[in-house]
């Protein structure tokens, strides 16, 4: 029974952490289409909100998918590291999953910088 109660709770905190975000950005997403239109004039760069809410973004991209490699590499190393000490002969195969699941911090990096590239 304890069990089942410890599974509940962590796909609960699990679907908490996934649907957060997705929520926040149904809050905030029209703010920031509004705060993202294109200055009227255009020698004067980017007005404080647009760059207040792009800066805001670069850091929520990448602090989330940090979040999600972090729980990615988790999830995917425990499994590797189980099937590298029942078969050795799998430790090349298991690198390159938990490279893959690193990748997706990389892609939020990237992203980031793109976002702040736009960014006058």
């Amino acid at each position: 029974m304890r069990e089942r109660s410890g599974r509940r709770a962590r796909g609960l905190a699990l679907a908490a952490l996934l649907v957060a975000p997705l929520a926040l950005l149904a809050v905030l997403g029209p703010m920031i289409a509004q705060a993202a239109s294109p200055p009227e004039a255009a020698g004067e760069g980017s007005p404080p909100e647009v760059l207040k809410w792009g800066f805001l973004a670069a850091a929520a991209v990448s602090g989330l998918s940090a979040l999600g490699a972090a729980y990615a590499v988790a999830v995917v190393g425990g499994a590797a590291m189980g099937a590298v000490a029942e078969k050795p002969d799998l430790a090349g195969r298991a690198i390159v999953f938990v490279g893959l699941a690193e990748g997706i911090a990389i892609y939020g990096l990237i992203v980031a910088i793109m976002i702040l590239g736009y960014l006058k």
